[in-house]
């Protein structure tokens, strides 16, 4: 197939080609991710009310993330670009306040992939160390062994994101009590949550036809990772080991030990090595968002972190190792307080979630006049589709600015609001020292002299 056509629409964007195209519609889809997702936090759905809570919640969960997808999809088909979501709010919002909706937007967004990569990596760490300590029960892990082990993590995946990003796609397609303090009805919530979905935008410029795989990469994440999340919890529902002898485990993350338990094999407690390939999914994705942020020139050095590397073919190489520096730097605040690292966990969902429902919400009103002709329309049923999406991340970021467990202590404090303050305190004033005179939005289409540079001429394809 030829990039004519997908570049010809970039170019409507106000973007020139700049990549390849070699991702599929699967090669976008994050099966993997919810195996990982499920097997991580299970300490807190244990702890938040049990299996009820582990599989109805998610199910629940799921309905209410698919109204977000489908709304994400719509905007996404008419605006298929990698600046994703801060790009959709400048071209929604009004004259007067879409150069500052999209900052606010692009910086909730860059937070938001910086700190979910943080989380998937380091959860990789973690989950390494309860491997490990299924072999070795009488060993625990200091704070500078679990970052040590992170920072192994981090590097295999800079590596992938580096060498073997062609074969990326390739790898890509390979009611209880409630312990918690809070009542089930609350608990039911706390489970689980889909965060990165709006993330897929992130490789609309490698792939082919994007108006059209990336709404449906998009609306079906969600379902088909709720039937993979079915899949992967039942079998643990009903063979679910003793849930005190779980929480009891010296690291903490009982999966391991679990999985042992329920297969009678210390070789179970590996099962969970799929969380690697998330670490290099979300280290790939983010380094798009990154690098897509840089070229709009709202990121300090922009120049640097927005070019495509001329020796390793279709990798934003300055970018990439921003996002990889950003994530070892806050990686060492584990050593200090991992109250306080975990609190980056809930950040990345609530700055990811506030940047999806912006355009959403800046959409509906709009009286969504603006996505009627969307090729991935969703017709009269769109204005109810998106209001339940925007109530949805709302509750969703006062949620994960509830402490896990009541009553609440200093250790178990949840300071996730906290750090979201702070980084728009830093946004604002990043923005009044230097964004209101150099950033003035992504490019509006016909203007393309922001996007006209000797590295922007077109990439070739190399499928299909």
């Amino acid at each position: 197939m030829s990039t004519s056509l997908p570049c010809e629409d970039l170019q409507k964007l106000g973007y020139a080609q700049e990549m390849s195209r070699f991702h599929s519609c699967f090669s976008t889809l994050p099966y993997c991710s919810t195996a990982y997702g499920l097997a991580v936090p299970i300490a807190t759905s244990l702890v938040g009310g049990g299996p009820v809570v582990m599989v109805w919640g998610w199910l629940l969960v799921s309905a209410f993330t698919q109204t977000l997808a489908l709304s994400l999809a719509e905007i996404c088909s008419k605006y298929p670009t990698s600046a994703g979501a801060y790009y959709w709010c400048f071209r929604l919002a009004s004259p007067k306040y879409k150069v500052l909706l999209s900052w606010i937007n692009g910086w909730l967004t860059m937070v938001g992939v910086w700190t979910i990569a943080l989380s998937v990596t380091f959860g990789t760490a973690q989950l390494i160390v309860a491997g490990v300590g299924i072999y070795r029960p009488n060993w625990v892990a200091t704070p500078w062994q679990t970052y040590v082990i992170f920072l192994g993590v981090t590097a295999v995946a800079l590596v992938f994101c580096l060498f073997f990003n062609k074969y990326l796609p390739t790898i890509d397609e390979g009611l209880m009590p409630a312990a918690s303090g809070w009542t089930p009805g609350w608990s039911f919530f706390i489970a689980y949550t889909y965060s990165a979905i709006g993330m897929i935008a992130s490789m609309a410029e490698e792939v082919h036809n994007p108006s059209r795989i990336l709404p449906r990469a998009i609306a079906w994440s969600v379902p088909i990772g709720a039937i993979w999340g079915v899949v992967f919890l039942l079998p643990i529902v009903f063979t679910l080991p003793d849930v005190a002898t779980l929480l009891s485990v010296p690291s903490g993350q009982p999966i391991g030990v679990m999985f042992t338990l329920a297969m009678g094999s210390n070789g179970g407690g590996f099962v969970f090595g799929v969380g690697l390939f998330c670490a290099i999914s979300i280290s790939c994705a983010a380094s798009r968002a990154t690098w897509a942020f840089a070229r709009d020139k709202a990121i300090p050095f922009h120049g640097h972190f927005s070019k495509i590397s001329p020796h390793i073919s279709d990798v934003p190489v300055n970018a990439l190792f921003l996002s990889t520096t950003i994530q070892v730097l806050l990686g060492l605040i584990y050593l200090g307080s991992s109250t306080a690292f975990n609190a980056f966990v809930g950040v990345a969902v609530m700055c990811l979630g506030a940047s999806y429902a912006m355009p959403v919400a800046i959409s509906v009103a709009n009286g969504r006049k603006d996505v009627r002709d969307a090729p991935f329309s969703l017709g009269r049923a769109g204005s109810v589709v998106n209001g339940i999406a925007v109530l949805w991340i709302l509750f969703a970021i006062v949620l994960f600015s509830m402490p896990a467990v009541v009553p609440v202590t200093p250790v178990t404090m949840n300071y996730a609001s906290v750090v979201f303050i702070g980084f728009a305190i830093i946004s604002a004033v990043w923005y009044t020292i230097n964004g209101r005179y150099h950033y003035s939005g992504p490019p509006v289409p016909g203007d393309m002299s922001s996007a006209q540079s000797p590295r922007s001429t077109p990439a070739p394809s190399k499928l299909d």
